[in-house]
């Protein structure tokens, strides 16, 4: 299967009307165990006239091995990064989606020097539902794009940099919980994950309030 390498067309048209354009993208929604987390890149005019980072891609796309070397690479080729995170106890107590709202705003917030709510900023949200707005507030200019991970080159930065800024918080935890192989799974429902659980019940990094002895196994 030929895989499409992202392109800049939408962000070069948004900035024709726009200052900045910061793309969003999550990783972790699905997980069992772990934060969810947002990703946050950042790109201006200077940004979008300069090469696209050789292989980058959606995370999904790009192997474990190849993922943070290819992280730094995007976090230098756009203007500003971050990642925001929400808390298992934080999804347990809003739900999912307005725990990815509020990591999303957290990113938004660790971007430093850029106003999202000023009328020069446009927001890219890879997906088919603004689930920030409602957490950040009035003014903030969302447009969502369907699979605008695998198609913008700013939220294919995203979701790179989020995605190894994930799986490093889930290695870390490993030696703590070395039971539920997250160093392997990364809070996934690997098969070893879930026997994990049936035999040493949950932690306190698992989403407590999901049917977690139902979720499909994904690897």
């Amino acid at each position: 299967m030929t895989v499409v390498a992202p392109r800049l067309t939408v962000e070069r048209r948004l900035l024709r009307e726009h200052e900045f354009v910061i793309a969003l993208d999550e990783v972790g929604r699905g997980a069992l165990a772990g934060p969810v987390s947002v990703g946050a890149a950042v790109l201006d005019a200077r940004c979008a006239r300069r090469r696209i980072p050789e292989g980058l891609r959606d995370s999904k796309l790009v192997t474990e091995l190849r993922r943070p070397e290819l992280a730094l690479r995007a976090a230098d080729w756009v203007m500003a990064s971050a990642v925001g995170s929400a808390t298992p106890g934080e999804i347990d107590e809003m739900g999912i989606v307005r725990a990815l709202g509020l990591a999303a705003v957290r990113a938004i917030q660790g971007l430093g020097a850029v106003d999202p709510f000023a009328p020069e900023t446009v927001v890219i949200l890879d997906g088919n539902h603004d689930y920030v707005s409602p957490m950040a507030g009035p003014g903030l200019n969302v447009k969502t794009i369907i699979k605008a991970d695998r198609d913008c080159a700013s939220a294919a930065a995203a979701s790179v940099i989020a995605k190894v800024d994930r799986d490093t918080h889930m290695t870390d935890l490993h030696d703590e919980t070395p039971m539920y192989e997250w160093a392997r799974n990364k809070g996934y429902a690997s098969a070893l994950h879930r026997a994990a659980i049936r035999e040493h019940g949950l932690s306190r990094h698992h989403r407590a309030s999901w049917a977690i002895a139902d979720a499909p196994t994904l690897f």
